[in-house]
């Protein structure tokens, strides 16, 4: 299919798309109007127009940069070396310039001389066509060039150049390149085999892979680990799924967190469906215990299955010293969080279901109808993988697949060496989530 009837073909499905929410009534209307703003664009006297448009370029922005291609594998290295030798080209010829907000404000629609310098850097790195020109007009194409290079950079694809978009633009190429460098040695030492299904958790960006055949087939948002309680290193394997997991609660949670809680609202136990049980296995009762006293109760506290335990549906447990895991969580809000390095180490998982399901796949019974079944049963299910898969929780900020784009993240527990790669755990708008295990804490 040539390149001309791709483009028709992209743009009428997006008016279709858009026409949908104004009623059966409008179903000729997209074909009709893709035919006229079509003739618009191509009309021979059109002219220079400063602020161009073209209505498939924001869906390309994305589509070209996501891929299901793994950040980890044998290829890996050549593919971080190109992107270094690219880098390499940048620098030499001077880097990019910076990007300032300009008196207008730099959004689509606004004209101003500072997004000239805007063009200018997207262009150098590749996000805007050259063929774009040099103007002055935010235009559509800008739009989908800035994101794309949010989408390569683990930003909302938003289109606004706000403070961490601004502060990504202006890190230098040169850093850029030593950043290529630094994460070339991380990936050269996971270029061995890795196995044909894995699953792989790449801590800065917050996300997980699980890899077969080396393809992507599932790609997970991910909650991790903050700088003063991080997340760490781990080359192990998945060997069991729990599903309506019970959470005991950690000893220094207890002291610092239930016992104070307890101490206000004598009701949070029980509303929380947290038991007390004794050295012997025996059930105590709240009421019996003395909770001004100086010390914390030497006994364990464990919530009972359900939606609000602290881990909800699920708990995955890989071989590790660190008593780390992966875990649903009832807080589902806060995988729409910008920054998501909150947790005491262990990792939230967003639709780990999904997750369960694959990693399930040869384990009999458990197809994803089983799965939901025993899950709104609320019993406690431990179940050991017929197979181990292994699972490898990596420190990748820079990299590059086979489809040769880019990808950075912040060096959110500062191994790269520079400061301003630490964009996102420095300033910013949001709220310190509070103690470093509140995380787990029941919130009801």
């Amino acid at each position: 299919m040539s390149n001309k009837n791709n483009f028709e073909l992209i743009s009428r499905r997006s008016l279709l798309r858009s026409a949908v929410s104004l009623g059966a009534a409008a179903v000729a209307a997209p074909v009709l109007a893709q035919d006229a703003l079509q003739d618009i664009i191509s009309a021979p006297g059109r002219g220079a127009w400063d602020d161009q448009f073209d209505a498939s370029a924001a869906s390309r922005a994305t589509v070209n940069v996501v891929s299901n291609n793994p950040v980890l594998g044998s290829q890996a290295p050549g593919y971080i070396q190109q992107a270094i030798g690219e880098y390499q080209g940048i620098v030499s010829n001077g880097g990019w310039p910076r990007v300032t907000p300009g008196q207008a404000g730099l959004r689509i629609g606004n004209a101003d001389p500072a997004v000239q310098q805007l063009r200018q850097r997207l262009m150098i790195s590749g996000d805007l066509a050259r063929n774009a020109g040099m103007s002055n007009s935010f235009d559509s194409y800008v739009d989908s060039a800035i994101k794309r290079f949010q989408v390569r950079h683990g930003l909302p694809a938003d289109g606004v150049l706000g403070e961490f978009t601004l502060k990504a633009l202006n890190v230098p190429a040169e850093t850029r390149l030593m950043q290529l460098q630094t994460n070339l040695v991380r990936v050269q030492a996971m270029a061995g085999d890795l196995g044909i299904r894995h699953v792989m958790v790449n801590i800065p960006a917050a996300y997980i892979e699980a890899v077969e055949s080396d393809r992507v087939v599932l790609r997970n948002t991910a909650i991790v680990g903050r700088i003063d309680r991080p997340t760490h290193l781990v080359n192990s394997k998945i060997y069991e799924v729990i599903l309506n997991p019970y959470w005991t609660a950690p000893r220094s949670i207890v002291e610092k967190d239930i016992v104070p809680l307890m101490r206000k609202d004598p009701t949070y136990l029980k509303r929380n469906n947290i038991r007390l049980f004794d050295g012997r296995g025996q059930e105590v009762a709240p009421e019996t215990v003395d909770w001004n006293a100086p010390k914390a109760p030497n006994l364990m506290f464990r919530q009972d299955p359900g939606k609000i335990n602290a881990m909800a549906s699920t708990k995955i447990n890989f071989h590790n010293k660190n008593g780390e895991y992966m875990h649903d969580t009832p807080q589902q809000g806060l995988f729409n969080k910008l920054m998501r390095f909150e947790s005491s180490g262990c990792v939230r998982v967003q639709n780990v279901r999904d997750l369960v399901t694959w990693l399930l796949r040869d384990t009999p019974p458990w197809s994803r109808q089983e799965i939901e079944r025993v899950i709104a049963t609320g019993e406690n299910t431990p179940i050991k993988l017929a197979q181990e898969v292994p699972v490898y929780f990596v420190y990748i900020t820079a990299w590059s697949a086979r489809d040769g784009v880019v990808q950075f993240r912040d060096d959110i527990y500062q191994r790269d060496g520079a400061t301003e790669l630490a964009l996102q755990t420095k300033t910013g708008t949001e709220q310190n989530p509070g103690s470093i295990e509140q995380d787990m804490l029941p919130q009801q």
